[in-house]
């Protein structure tokens, strides 16, 4: 099997995902007892959400860069980043190593192209929401995406950021979630992304009013696939 270098800790609470499904995928797929070959570095979250919110994205980009080289330099095969948000520095990451990447996007496209889906609402941080960098990577593979209001988008960042990166969970958050699934919906979006790798924690495609492609499961798979590949 191939090795893959996980950029993790973004939050941690995502990251233990990865990890599981890979692990969980891996092992279905091979049986006995074998395991994911992963290197994972988990960076401190407080710090690369203070440089989030202080729009110093130079940094950040230079900050994983230098990870990636690390991680390579360690034997990894690939890259995976393991959160939505710092792909907007998937091209810095990219440029410094010889080993791809996997992108986060390229999961959501592929899920798409299989289903069939055309249009899809996205919810994530404000940056994930608001910037380009995932938005047009899946209008460049011809989706339409759809986003919240305004005050909505305030509120799926404020849930992410002060309640699932720090593991809270609660009703009453699920359900404002739903709620605005539903108004996505109501705008004619055929699923939802969840576009930010915390929201699974919260939303589960049982409760959802559309289809939910959960980004956290889809990378899981694609990282996986690459490490099973011939």
């Amino acid at each position: 099997m191939k090795t893959v270098g996980l950029i993790g800790g973004m939050s941690w609470e995502s990251s233990v995902l990865y990890y599981q499904q890979i692990n969980r995928l891996v092992l279905q797929h091979k049986g006995g007892l074998h395991s994911a070959p992963l290197i994972l570095h988990s960076v401190d979250f407080a710090e690369i959400a203070r440089l989030q919110h202080a729009d110093d994205w130079e940094q950040l980009g230079n900050y994983l860069a230098d990870i990636a080289k690390g991680l390579e330099a360690a034997g990894a095969s690939a890259l995976a980043i393991c959160t939505n948000t710092m792909h907007k520095v998937a091209p810095q990451i990219a440029k410094v190593v010889r080993i791809p990447l996997l992108h986060i996007g390229d999961a959501v496209l592929n899920a798409c192209k299989k289903e069939g889906f055309l249009r899809v609402g996205l919810l994530g941080t404000q940056f994930t929401m608001e910037q380009p960098f995932l938005k047009d990577h899946l209008a460049q593979g011809g989706l339409e995406v759809l986003v919240p209001s305004p005050a909505e988008r305030q509120e799926v960042h404020r849930v992410i950021y002060e309640e699932l990166c720090r593991g809270i969970i609660t009703d009453d958050s699920l359900q404002r979630y739903l709620a605005i699934i539903d108004n996505l919906r109501q705008q004619g979006a055929e699923a939802v992304v969840l576009g930010c790798t915390e929201i699974g924690l919260l939303v589960n495609a049982d409760q959802s009013p559309l289809p939910v492609l959960d980004t956290t499961a889809l990378h899981a798979q694609s990282v996986a696939a690459f490490m099973l590949a011939e």
